[in-house]
């Protein structure tokens, strides 16, 4: 579907309204996309360790060039990538 690179949210946005109009919790599975409908369920793929994690789409962005989704701290914890901070990712529709 997608490959590009992941961030993940800054805890300065934990409680903030989300474009969907959801709180952000960083204890979700949830991710912002460009242009993905709020609701969809994606599986983002770590490509370069092969880890998964099943995000909602409930926001917008990411608005760095050459990012493809930002993922809530949970998921990010889930790919392995707190440290690191990016990743190179691939995204696909949940089934």
């Amino acid at each position: 579907m997608q490959k590009g690179v992941a961030s993940y949210y800054s805890d300065r946005f934990q409680g903030r309204t989300t474009a969907s109009g959801e709180p952000f919790d960083q204890r979700e599975l949830t991710a912002a996309h460009r242009s993905l409908p709020f609701g969809t369920k994606v599986l983002v793929t770590r490509r370069d360790n092969g880890r998964q994690v099943e995000v909602m789409i409930n926001d917008r962005g990411p608005f760095v060039s050459g990012r493809v989704i930002d993922l809530s701290k949970s998921a990010a914890r889930a790919l392995g990538m707190l440290h690191r901070g990016t990743a190179p990712v691939q995204l696909s529709l949940a089934r």
